[in-house]
């Protein structure tokens, strides 16, 4: 059974494989779930971008993914 680590957001907790609980993940803005769902050599840096906003307090709302 896969374990569960706490969402990065509300600390609710979230699957092994996604960024954010289903609930955060669905407040995000719609185009920073696109850029954050594309796999390529710039995913690690999108979601350095994520985490860098959610540690600044940025509100779900207002995350913009630039990569």
């Amino acid at each position: 059974m896969p374990t569960t680590t706490p969402c990065p957001s509300c600390r609710r907790p979230k699957g092994p494989a996604k960024y954010l609980c289903s609930d955060c993940w669905f407040t995000l803005p719609q185009p920073a779930r696109a850029a954050l769902n594309r796999r390529d050599d710039h995913a690690m840096a999108r979601l350095r971008e994520l985490h860098s906003q959610l540690a600044g307090g940025v509100p779900l709302t207002e995350i913009q993914v630039t990569r």
